[in-house]
């Protein structure tokens, strides 16, 4: 009996997922205008070619484990469904509506409320009403914005509100940063990496108690003291003194003091140019 009813349930859930794939195979991604983004920018239109996974037209007894999938994903907490979503606009950075998330990914915006409302009201996701589309932090969109955009910032603008702006930030960053445009540097106290323009234009300015505090710092006389107090502090200094006096001393490089230059005296055959002034000449011993 146990058996049986283990049957009869089993086919029901092959029924609703063959349904579930029969919707999924019938969407139609039609061609609709780029949607706005945050900064009124366009994202471009998922298409069929875009979405990675497009289920064919086949029954469900073919196709078990696939539609397994579909129902844990079905199954899963609001949380992990949402990342898919957040993760696959993310990575394409195109504009998906409710059906094409649901054949890219299997999240079903569309028939769960739930997951609907938590995707229109997220930070990282814009809505226009139709489509979805992922909304980064700062709308910059390529290096040349990305320049311009730092320049804005003189005081420093986090590196981590900058890596989600589009898929090759962190690669134009380092060029930047390779071309002198910008300087990236480490926040010792908070542990964050900043981006700071390279413009000798931009005039910052410093408080007298900080130009104060900084003057009244007393610095070891000895480099191979500094280096110990900067790795002390979690840095790396620049310079390694104790390994280069190491290796002056097994090459025997140890530099000879210079010889004290022999002052000439001046004898009759030295040709004088200030002969005009005779009392410069009174004390010298001339043979």
């Amino acid at each position: 009996m146990a058996l049986e009813e283990s049957l009869a349930k089993f086919k029901k859930q092959q029924e609703k997922c063959q349904s579930t794939l029969a919707s999924i195979n019938n969407a139609r991604a039609g061609s609709f205008r780029a949607a706005a983004s945050a900064h009124d920018k366009p994202v471009p239109v998922a298409t069929s070619a875009s979405i990675a996974v497009k289920a064919p037209a086949i029954k469900f007894s073919d196709d078990t484990q696939r539609l397994q999938h579909i129902n844990s994903v079905r199954k899963s907490t609001i949380g992990a469904q949402l990342k898919r979503v957040v993760d696959l606009l993310r990575e394409t950075r195109e504009a998906f509506t409710a059906e094409q998330i649901n054949q890219a990914c299997y999240v079903d915006a569309t028939n769960n409320k739930n997951v609907f409302d938590s995707l229109t009201s997220n930070d990282k996701v814009y809505y226009d009403g139709k489509r979805f589309s992922y909304k980064p932090k700062y709308g910059v969109k390529n290096k040349e914005e990305l320049r311009q955009f730092i320049l804005e910032y003189p005081e420093g603008i986090r590196i981590g509100d900058l890596s989600d702006a589009y898929p090759r930030v962190m690669e134009d960053l380092q060029a930047l940063k390779a071309s002198g445009a910008v300087w990236l540097l480490s926040n010792s106290d908070s542990r964050e990496d900043v981006a700071y323009p390279n413009d000798p234009k931009i005039n910052i300015k410093v408080d007298d108690d900080l130009k104060s505090l900084f003057r009244e710092i007393d610095l070891p006389h000895d480099m191979i003291d500094i280096e110990k107090y900067i790795e002390k502090n979690k840095m790396k200094p620049a310079t390694n003194t104790a390994r280069r006096r190491a290796m002056a001393q097994v090459q025997g490089s140890n530099p000879k003091p210079k010889a004290k230059k022999k002052t000439r005296d001046i004898s009759r055959r030295t040709k004088l140019t200030n002969a005009h002034l005779p009392e410069l000449f009174q004390n010298l011993n001339v043979p």
